[in-house]
């Protein structure tokens, strides 16, 4: 991937489209999903005050939020920007990321806002349901802890219920997307074992989805972002994705999952989280000694962009620390995969769902404060 140093040319003036100039804005009604009405345009915005000392403030969390959705959609209004995507009757899900604990998870603070958004769109907060997969992560993230008043949640399994994560509780029979990959226990002769099933939340009980993932680097998919909190989160037997150092398999499994025509239908909103970012050690606990203070959301309806963003973001700051890009670097003490496979971002592009090349991105990046 070509290496830019966006950063510093858009982050010291506010509103600077860094990549061409920014598509037209979408009529009020727009063909909402993947890669969206506004494919290639990513909205960056930064605030000094977003984060102290790794706790984030609420006020600028707000601002930052509401700045972003108008400027993606190009209404006048947040409450405006936000009814583009969202009506009355809506039932929204917005899935959350807990991998990462304690360090680097969803934000209340970003849930919280979005669910504000949500409301002003005329989307009741019964309508409204919190989701990730396992539901003793959920609950040991503390997410049902601070969900506003009467937001559910929801998950479609539970920890370690299956060791080849087949049970399907949770799980709809007559969705699934099928690979020629099997874990390493698995039956490669059983059809059931060649299949990630779609979590039941998606294809029964929410019309719509946001995606709010986090700023993090990935051992065995290099990043996880936009892309990889949907293939990860949405559908079961995903460890044979990843079963070992050496059988990594993240670059085909993330985006033929996220290609699922009822994926692409739902997902119409991507917030990344990179008011804290983590571009080294992820997904989980080992991300502690490599967070830093982006002070950033960032806004898409197209995960592809988003992510062709997030990536160079985080190997700018891994070459500030003096660290390979993610696509050159090899197997460390706090990254056990032996490559990463980063090239899940461009194959989605291939795919038709969004736009990986970074000419074509337009990346408008806006400093408050």
């Amino acid at each position: 991937m070509r290496r830019r140093s966006f950063l510093a040319q858009t982050l010291a003036a506010s509103g600077l489209p860094a990549l061409g100039a920014s598509p037209q804005t979408a009529p009020a009604k727009v063909k909402l999903g993947i890669p969206g009405p506004y494919r290639g345009r990513v909205v960056a915005v930064h605030h000094p005050g977003s984060v102290i000392k790794l706790r984030y403030q609420r006020e600028p969390v707000r601002a930052m939020m509401r700045r972003g959705i108008m400027e993606l959609t190009g209404a006048p209004t947040w409450q405006e920007a936000w009814r583009v995507f969202f009506e009355p009757g809506d039932v929204v899900g917005i899935k959350v990321n807990p991998v990462g604990q304690p360090f680097l998870i969803s934000a209340p603070e970003v849930f919280q806002e979005i669910v504000a958004g949500l409301r002003e769109a005329g989307v009741k907060p019964a309508d409204i349901v919190a989701y990730d997969r396992y539901r003793d992560q959920f609950r040991s993230g503390g997410f049902d802890k601070w969900l506003p008043e009467g937001v559910r949640w929801t998950s479609a399994t539970t920890v370690g219920v299956d060791g080849l994560q087949l049970d399907m509780d949770g799980y709809d029979q007559d969705q699934y997307v099928e690979m020629a990959l099997v874990a390493p226990k698995g039956n490669p002769a059983n059809p059931h074992h060649r299949r990630s099933y779609l979590a039941k939340f998606l294809t029964k009980q929410v019309n719509k989805v946001v995606n709010l993932g986090v700023l993090k680097h990935h051992q065995s998919a290099g990043v996880t972002i936009a892309l990889k909190n949907l293939s990860h989160g949405l559908v079961n037997n995903v460890a044979r994705s990843h079963a070992s150092p050496s059988n990594n398999a993240c670059g085909m499994f993330i985006p033929t999952v996220v290609d699922h025509a009822i994926i692409r239908q739902k997902v119409v909103l991507n917030i990344i989280d990179g008011i804290v970012g983590a571009y080294h050690g992820g997904p989980g606990s080992k991300v502690e000694k490599y967070l830093w203070e982006h002070k950033t959301l960032y806004l898409s309806t197209d995960p592809v962009a988003v992510d062709t963003i997030g990536l160079e973001v985080i190997d700018d700051k891994r070459e500030q620390s003096g660290m390979k890009p993610i696509a050159l670097a090899y197997s460390d003490d706090d990254s056990s995969f032996v490559r990463m496979q980063p090239e899940h971002i461009e194959i989605a592009s291939l795919l038709g769902l969004g736009e990986g090349d970074p000419g074509k991105i337009a990346l408008k990046t806006v400093a408050l404060g």
